[in-house]
């Protein structure tokens, strides 16, 4: 096959926005720094304002019940349960079927 001498082009791709975000964090008074995605966040804030307390204060009690694992992946379960918690106490048996396929189809649509 001939060569014409021409470069073939390189598309590169657009640099992805990463989705974790890095904090640092005061947790019982030590300095340290959490990784995780942006919704986390925005949900322990929620979380955190729901209790009247801070973010600093719930980190350091999620820090503090947990018995393994990372601080991260604490949180992460931490945040999925008080939300789980909150729709089990809220619906009746019929219902949940139908507000777990809502979720489904939610998190389909939102971007991360």
């Amino acid at each position: 096959m001939p060569t014409t001498g021409i470069k073939p082009e390189f598309k590169t791709k657009p640099e992805m926005k990463s989705l974790i975000v890095k904090r640092s964090v005061v947790l019982g008074g030590h300095k340290t720094s959490v990784s995780l995605e942006d919704a986390f966040w925005k949900s322990l804030k929620q979380i955190a304002a729901s209790g009247k307390m801070t973010v600093s204060e719930l980190l350091t009690a999620i820090d503090s019940g947990r018995h393994h694992g990372n601080l991260s992946s604490a949180i992460r379960l931490f945040v999925l349960n008080y939300y789980r918690e909150q729709l089990l106490d809220r619906l009746h048996m019929g219902d949940k079927r139908e507000a777990i396929q809502r979720l489904i189809s939610a998190s389909a649509r939102t971007p991360p």
